[in-house]
């Protein structure tokens, strides 16, 4: 039988998570001074503003997917492949378009904070 020690192998989050509870007192997070709390505050606020038209967009790609079917049963007759048409744009439609969405989302968020 072997006499060596064992360790237990943590990753950095985990190991300042423990020392923060070992440490006396409540952990605060830092705080922002004044022009910097302000300017984050601003840049949030036009960040979600501007953040609305895609997310409307995806919920109308997600939620007008089954609208459509129900507006055009026909599209079930439509084969792609031999794959049904409905079924490629529920299975295919949605991944490409939602990530040109979020990959739009982050260019706009990334010129607000170089612009400002």
């Amino acid at each position: 039988m072997s006499r060596t020690k064992r360790v237990a192998v943590t990753s950095p989050q985990t190991r300042l998570a423990r020392s923060r509870r070992l440490e006396r007192g409540r952990w605060r997070m830092p705080r922002l001074r004044a022009p910097e709390a302000e300017r984050a505050a601003v840049l949030y606020r036009i960040q979600r503003r501007r953040g609305i038209p895609a997310l409307v967009a995806m919920f109308v790609l997600v939620l007008g997917l089954p609208v459509l079917f129900a507006l055009a049963p026909s599209l079930d007759d439509v084969r792609l492949w031999g794959i049904p048409l409905s079924w490629l744009l529920i299975a295919v439609l949605p991944y490409p378009v939602l990530a040109g969405l979020s990959w739009w989302q982050l260019r706009r968020a990334e010129k607000i904070e170089d612009d400002r």
